[in-house]
């Protein structure tokens, strides 16, 4: 796709936003290539790996001391 550097600067971020991957975008002024904009590939999402709350949480030990704080709350 070719463009010249008014419609560039009116409509940039619409013209990469739909370029496909690998598709070239041209700019020129009086004619002459001034710049390519190249679409690379959109990365995946990808979901975060497990581990990322290690040593975030502490477990107290399983006694019932700590819940005599909470026995007006219990059934």
């Amino acid at each position: 796709m070719t463009v010249t550097m008014q419609e560039a600067q009116a409509k940039l971020p619409e013209l990469i936003r739909n370029l496909a991957e690998g598709e070239e975008l041209i700019v020129t002024e009086q004619e002459l290539v001034v710049a390519r904009i190249v679409a690379e590939r959109r990365p995946a999402f990808q979901r975060p790996g497990p581990g990322l709350c290690k040593d975030m949480i502490t477990i107290v030990s399983d006694d019932d001391e700590h819940l005599k704080d909470f026995a007006e709350y219990m059934p």
